[in-house]
C-alpha cells in the first residue's frame, strides 16, 4: 500500500513546479525550459501508479531492480531516466527502458553504450564538478579529452552535463559549481557543434533546484524535498 496521498502529492507537484517556472522567468527564461525529474529511490513500486495522475511524468532512477520494480507495478505515461551509477553488465536492459542516461562517467561505459544501442542514442556525461575524491564523474579538466574520447562512437551523441556538487545545506553554496557547469556546457557544445548537442543540464536536487534553474539547468532531480511534503498525515 502507497504511503503517499493523492491530493498532497499532487499539490507538491503543483508547488514544485510553480517554483521552478519562477525562478525560470527572474532569470530570463521560459518555464517550460526546465523539466522536473522525480528521483525514484524515495518512491515505493507501490506509489507508482499515483504519479501520472500527480503530474509527475518522469521518474528518475539509480538502480535498474528499483526501475523493473516500478514499471511491473503500473508505470503507463511515466517516462524513466538512469541517473545513478550505471554498471556496464547492466547497459543492455537499460537502454531498453529508459529516455535518458544521466550518468556516463567513462569511456568503457560510453563504449558498452554505443556498441548495445541498436540505433543513435543520447546520453548525458557525469562531471565531477567540485573534484571530490572517491565522487564518480569526469574531473572537469579531462572534460574536453573525454568527449573526443567518446566521440569515436559514431552513434553516440553528448546531449549535456550532469553534475552533483559537493554536499551543502546552504543551497547558494553550489551556485559557482553550477554557474562552472553552465560555462564548461558552452565551451563544448561550440568546439563539438554539428557533432553533439550539448543542450541539456541536470543539475539540482531538492536543496538547491532553484538555485540551479537559476544556472541555467534543463533537468531538475527532486526527490526527497517534494515526496516528504506527499506523505499521509
Amino acid at each position: 500500500m502507497s504511503t503517499l496521498d493523492p491530493d498532497r502529492l499532487a499539490q507538491a507537484m503543483a508547488e514544485t513546479r510553480g517554483a521552478v517556472g519562477d525562478a525560470a522567468a527572474a532569470a530570463g527564461r521560459r518555464p517550460d525550459d526546465v523539466e522536473i525529474v522525480v528521483a525514484g529511490k524515495y518512491l515505493d513500486p507501490a506509489d507508482t501508479p499515483l504519479l501520472v495522475p500527480a503530474g509527475v511524468t518522469v521518474l528518475g532512477e539509480n538502480r535498474l531492480q528499483d526501475m523493473r520494480a516500478k514499471r511491473d507495478a503500473g508505470a503507463e505515461g511515466l517516462v524513466f531516466d538512469f541517473i545513478g551509477h550505471l554498471q556496464r553488465r547492466k547497459v543492455k536492459e537499460v537502454l531498453g527502458a529508459v529516455r535518458l542516461i544521466h550518468s556516463v562517467d567513462s569511456a568503457a561505459l560510453a563504449a558498452e553504450i554505443a556498441r548495445r544501442s541498436a540505433g543513435p542514442v543520447r546520453v548525458l556525461v557525469e562531471i565531477n564538478v567540485d573534484e571530490q575524491p572517491g565522487k564518480g564523474g569526469v574531473l572537469p579538466a579531462h572534460a574536453s579529452a573525454f568527449i573526443e574520447e567518446i566521440s569515436v562512437h559514431d552513434n553516440l551523441t553528448v546531449g549535456g552535463l550532469m553534475v552533483m556538487p559537493a554536499a551543502t545545506t546552504d543551497p547558494e553554496a553550489s551556485r559557482a559549481a553550477f554557474a562552472r557547469t553552465r560555462e564548461m556546457a558552452a565551451a563544448l557544445a561550440a568546439r563539438w557543434a554539428g557533432r553533439h548537442d550539448f543542450a541539456d543540464l541536470s543539475m539540482g536536487t531538492s536543496q538547491d533546484y532553484l538555485v540551479a534553474v537559476a544556472e541555467g539547468a534543463t533537468k531538475v532531480r527532486v526527490g526527497r524535498g517534494l515526496i516528504d511534503r506527499a506523505r499521509r498525515v
